[in-house]
């Protein structure tokens, strides 16, 4: 048994039945000020937690982790990445620093095809080895759970590399990471004057081979203006509820696309983006259980407004929060940074922040079982900060490192 001890704040964040919250009720992370937590390392579960005045110490415990001046929460979870990837775009940045727009950028060949094109030449070891180093990276800052899409092949052939070394990883990293299929993230340079053509690809070869390698859960579409449009969009999720992939969308980055409404009325589990959000979008999303998930770190490099995140959540909505971990537009998977943003720039409270990129996000990726709460009996997926005075900190010191240990399932991970 593994205890933490003399935890100056523990953050439970959910109870047994908790999955998701709404509303008012994301400013409640279940603290607990001088507990404990008890750790069955052998099985890799929550044995128990409480106030360290109601602690009876046992034989049975072999390792004490003294947490004074810590806090202890459930580790994070990133519903959505773009992890594997060939290279950065930097050159694109230096663009949109002189001036150029995403829109600009992808209209003249470059974003996601430029990406392609990178791909197109990189060999599986090659994109094994960045995104080992990328998955090791954000373990550093908690992240213990997160979802890699493909999208950058935009070729069966490529596509499928990627999703095949995203498989890999799941046997070399300690995270649990889900995938997803993202062949519709761009309509590629041969297919501009038929992009039926290439729509037909995704749902009569792409789609299919995926599933029958059982390469990934969900598909995803880029439901955008200038990329997919929501009638393309349901007719793609469609295909691949036929085939078992579960829906997710790109909805509503760059302009208000139908993405959401689309998304709702195909049940998909998660609607990513929203940066364009208005009355419409939060009526379906309120009668919905898709989880609507922001990306602040993306409008944040962009240079694009955020996404409506009080707004939304005063209007009785719960969101997700993910990074968006990708080459060209938000190359970070550090979530208690991208807390900070949506703090000082979104207006949420910090112990929103933490639900957001917890119990919500492990909603947004169907973890709830397993991930983003401190429950006895579930999965010990938990992170120890360093030393603070309160889990305010976490966003407050925004570019300090602040997580001392990440453990996944009952045991420290190392990097």
């Amino acid at each position: 048994m593994l205890l933490l001890s003399n935890i100056r704040q523990l953050l439970t964040c959910g109870t047994e039945h908790e999955t998701f919250k709404k509303g008012k009720v994301m400013q409640e992370v279940g603290l607990l000020e001088n507990a404990y937590l008890l750790i069955n390392t052998e099985a890799g579960i929550i044995s128990d937690f409480g106030k360290m005045s109601n602690f009876t110490f046992s034989e049975k415990i072999t390792e004490t982790i003294d947490c004074n001046d810590r806090v202890v929460l459930p580790g994070l979870v990133d519903s959505h990445t773009h992890l594997v990837f060939a290279q950065p775009r930097t050159t694109e940045f230096v663009l949109r620093l002189k001036g150029a727009t995403y829109e600009e950028i992808a209209q003249a060949g470059g974003g996601i095809l430029n990406s392609a094109q990178k791909m197109a030449s990189a060999s599986e070891e090659e994109l094994l080895e960045g995104a080992l180093l990328r998955c090791k990276e954000v373990l550093k800052t908690g992240t213990v759970a997160l979802e890699i899409k493909s999208g950058y092949g935009l070729t069966l052939e490529s596509e499928l590399k990627m999703l095949r070394v995203a498989q890999k990883l799941k046997s070399l990293v300690p995270q649990t990471i889900k995938t997803t299929f993202l062949g519709a993230h761009a309509i590629p340079t041969i297919y501009k004057s038929n992009r039926e053509k290439y729509i037909e690809l995704i749902c009569q070869e792409m789609i299919p081979q995926v599933a029958q390698e059982r390469l990934a859960e969900y598909v995803d579409v880029f439901c955008e203006t200038g990329f997919f449009t929501a009638a393309e969009t349901e007719r793609i999720l469609t295909v691949g509820a036929d085939y078992g992939l579960k829906g997710r969308v790109h909805a509503n980055e760059l302009d208000y696309s139908g993405g959401v409404q689309v998304g709702v009325k195909c049940k998909a589990v998660s609607v990513d983006h929203l940066e364009c959000v208005g009355q419409a979008e939060t009526d379906a999303l309120l009668s919905s259980d898709t989880v609507p998930t922001v990306l602040p770190a993306t409008a944040f490099f962009l240079k694009i407004p955020y996404a409506p995140a009080r707004m939304m959540i005063d209007a009785g909505l719960g969101i997700s929060l993910a990074s968006d971990y990708n080459p060209g537009t938000c190359p970070t998977g550090n979530l208690p940074f991208i807390m900070a943003l949506v703090c000082t720039q979104m207006k949420l409270l910090p112990e929103e922040a933490i639900i957001a990129t917890t119990l919500n996000a492990s909603k947004a990726l169907e973890l709830s079982d397993t991930h983003g709460k401190i429950v006895v009996g579930k999965p010990a997926h938990v992170i120890i900060t360093e030393k603070m005075d309160s889990f305010y900190e976490l966003p407050y010191f925004f570019a300090t490192p602040k997580i001392a240990h990440t453990i996944i399932n009952g045991k420290i991970a190392t990097a």
